[in-house]
């Protein structure tokens, strides 16, 4: 588990880096800081220097979790053979464990640097949020009681990508945190949500065996499912109820709502397994999408 599987040569690397990366998780890091700089316009001015910081900063934590993710669910043994998901470095042999743990604390580093810059604008509310976020993304997976095995998944990701991530992109640049951003931190944070919640219905059958115990283990298929047809409507109905509570522009975050619906059917329908692959993919389309749309939106009006 620890060697890096020489014959790949240098091309082989590099594809196992970008794919531990996950960049295909990108969207839950971007859509919050685009909808946090829309509610900074929105409420009279954009500070760009540090809201494109906010942004790098977001990416940044966000490939460092993943590394970690990487390397402690290899550690714990919950990256199978049979693991439905993409493959894992650490797992493989692609990248060793200690590489992959380096990658994560350099990645962390470059956070913490950006954070600096932050810090410096925004005071140390920035410094409160950028350790929270980072220990989250470390915990997440790793440590003596790591979140996501105990069925804190959901809940940490409701509030680090949505009233966190949205909050805390508002506070930089605008200087204050409004009410329509925390307001429009619920759909961020719902469709985000959702996508761990197709993660962990794929992954059920291996984390019950490994004794990882998200809330698609604990309360079943069923529950999942409803989970996330309850979250995706959250997160159209908020748009909505503040649409007609005067900001009409902000109907645009609806205009996903028969993609939801889709989608939703379509996990239904699924079966358990590696086709849920596509799914994830297109829950996180579904919040780029409807983020660009609030975005829109909160520029518009």
């Amino acid at each position: 588990m620890t060697t890096v599987v020489a014959s790949s040569g240098s091309a082989g690397r590099v594809r196992a880096w970008i794919g531990a990366a996950r960049l295909r998780t990108l969207p839950a890091a971007v859509a919050p800081v685009a909808v946090g700089v829309g509610c900074a316009h929105a409420a009279g001015a954009v500070a760009w220097g540090p809201a494109i910081a906010a942004l790098v900063g977001a990416i940044l934590i966000q490939i460092g979790t993943n590394f970690a993710n990487d390397v402690f669910d290899a550690e714990k043994g919950a990256d199978t053979p049979d693991r439905k998901g993409p493959v894992r470095a650490v797992a493989a042999g692609l990248i060793s464990a200690r590489a992959m743990k380096a990658a994560m604390i350099a990645t962390f580093a470059l956070a913490v640097a950006v954070g600096g810059y932050l810090t410096a604008v925004g005071g140390w509310p920035i410094v409160a949020i950028g350790v929270a976020s980072i220990a989250a993304g470390v915990l997440y997976t790793g440590g003596p009681w790591p979140l996501g095995y105990h069925g804190l998944g959901d809940v940490f990701v409701m509030i680090f990508f949505g009233q966190v991530a949205v909050g805390g992109t508002t506070y930089v640049a605008l200087g204050r945190v409004t009410s329509l951003a925390m307001a429009l931190s619920v759909p961020v944070g719902a469709v985000a949500t959702a996508i761990l919640v197709v993660n962990n219905l794929r992954d059920r059958d291996t984390d019950v065996r490994v004794g990882k115990r998200t809330l698609a283990v604990r309360w079943g298929r069923r529950f999942a499912l409803a989970e996330y047809a309850g979250l995706l409507f959250v997160a159209h109905a908020v748009p909505l109820a503040l649409a007609v509570a005067g900001r009409p522009w902000l109907a645009l975050g609806a205009l996903t709502a028969p993609l939801a619906i889709a989608r939703t059917r379509a996990l239904v329908r699924a079966v358990p397994g590696p086709a849920m692959n596509g799914l994830l993919a297109a829950t996180a389309q579904l919040l780029l999408l409807q983020a660009a749309a609030l975005t829109a939106a909160l520029f518009l009006g």
